[in-house]
């Protein structure tokens, strides 16, 4: 690891542990030289780096601010609606229906969904909110056949509540997979992205009892603004 790449280590550390707390400033570049015993060069790629990572904001003639980068958690093992999930967390999410309509899926949504081109799927296409800026992309695609009818201010309060209220109607477990993508035209439209040029991208495959596809979501997620938590188990396999 280079010298800049040690000593940016070691400020996003201190940022993370709360010894830098957001809105306070760095140490001066002087001042981190002789913490450091770097060049002024050095420092300054350690802080461009921190920079990039969207860790502190640097302004012409002023020290480095310390930017909040409290992440909120999202669940993997648990499927939740966004309703629930503001819940939570003790945030107050908003979302934003930006497309609702009745179409006939592609050859890609009607693998996922087990269906054919005949059928119907409901696409819905929703900003989420946190803390007023729009950081998840949600695109779903649910099963005409199952959820027969939809509306904008459905899809703005809880599908998942509306499913599993006046539907009747339980959902049982979902397959999810998570990767980094680099940004699309759509991101860069309806998310608030700042620097960011990756997102976190979520696929989520949702079944209902017992064992019936209704669900296919892609959610893009401004990387700086969550993190994913599950609790592994080692598997022991019998001698």
């Amino acid at each position: 690891m280079k010298k800049y790449e040690a000593i940016c280590h070691e400020i996003i550390g201190q940022i993370e542990s709360g010894k830098l707390p957001p809105d306070s400033l760095l140490p001066s570049e002087h001042e981190l030289m002789q913490t450091f015993q770097a060049s002024r060069d050095t420092i300054r790629k350690a802080l461009n780096l921190l920079i990039e990572n969207g860790y502190i904001q640097k302004s012409q003639g002023r020290r480095s601010v310390v930017l909040d980068m409290k992440r909120f958690k999202l669940p993997i093992s648990n499927i939740e609606s966004m309703k629930e999930v503001g819940k939570s967390l003790g945030e107050d999410i908003a979302t934003k229906v930006l497309f609702l309509q009745k179409i006939h899926p592609d050859r890609s949504v009607a693998q996922k969904l087990q269906l054919t081109f005949d059928d119907y799927v409901w696409m819905i296409v929703r900003v989420r909110y946190f803390s007023g800026e729009a950081v998840i992309l949600d695109t779903d695609f649910v099963n005409v056949a199952l959820v027969p009818d939809l509306t904008k201010e459905i899809c703005e309060d809880s599908l998942y509540e509306y499913i599993e209220g006046p539907l009747g109607k339980r959902i049982s477990y979902a397959d999810k997979i998570i990767t980094c993508q680099h940004v699309n035209t759509f991101d860069k439209q309806y998310l608030d992205l700042k620097d960011y040029d990756m997102v976190v991208d979520v696929e989520s495959y949702t079944y209902l009892e017992p064992s019936i596809i209704f669900q296919y979501t892609a959610s893009r997620h401004r990387p700086d603004k969550f993190r994913f938590e599950d609790r592994a188990r080692r598997l022991h396999n019998p001698k």
